[in-house]
């Protein structure tokens, strides 16, 4: 499926010299919808992934129904004062500002196979910030995948030690 035909692209959002991708048609078809639900979880399995883990908020649309998919549990990133538990926070810089993630400590493990879900690899920074937090309490990467890549960003040479894959790139 040319899932480019789902993604419409919007000049100069949210503000002139962006080329913003929607997902949102995507999203609302639900043929396309599972079929990129079902690539990223074969993906993930192929991996040997035993936890997903998503920033919010576009990444839950995907994550969750990956986890799902394959019977296993979910991880949410989250802003600030989102968690109700311990966490753990890192901040990271965007293409236009910087950015908080938190996390619960609790539930990660040493050793956890964890699998990454997004909707974009742009720079790469969040992903970059999502990947340090994990390891740094102990969990394994095992891969991350992106329903959309914008390839001139240079996202993928900041992640260039795991598998990462994205199912389009512009």
């Amino acid at each position: 499926m040319d899932l480019k035909k789902f993604i419409i692209e919007i000049q100069n959002f949210p503000k002139s010299g962006i080329n913003f991708k929607d997902i949102t048609p995507l999203i609302k078809d639900g043929e396309a919808y599972k079929y990129t639900v079902k690539q990223i979880a074969e993906y993930a399995k192929e991996c040997g992934a035993k936890i997903i883990a998503s920033p919010e908020s576009r990444g839950f649309i995907f994550g969750c129904p990956v986890a799902s998919e394959l019977g296993i549990g979910f991880i949410p990133f989250r802003k600030p004062n989102k968690l109700p538990r311990r966490t753990m926070s890192v901040c990271y810089g965007l293409e236009y500002g910087n950015d908080v993630l938190q996390v619960h400590i609790d539930d990660i493990k040493k050793g956890d196979k964890i699998f990454i879900v997004d909707d974009l690899l742009a720079s790469g920074g969040t992903l970059e910030a999502c990947v340090k937090l994990l390891e740094e309490l102990g969990a394994h990467i095992v891969g991350i995948c992106f329903v959309v890549e914008l390839s001139n960003l240079g996202g993928r040479e900041r992640l260039k030690d795991y598998n990462v894959k994205s199912l389009v790139t512009y």
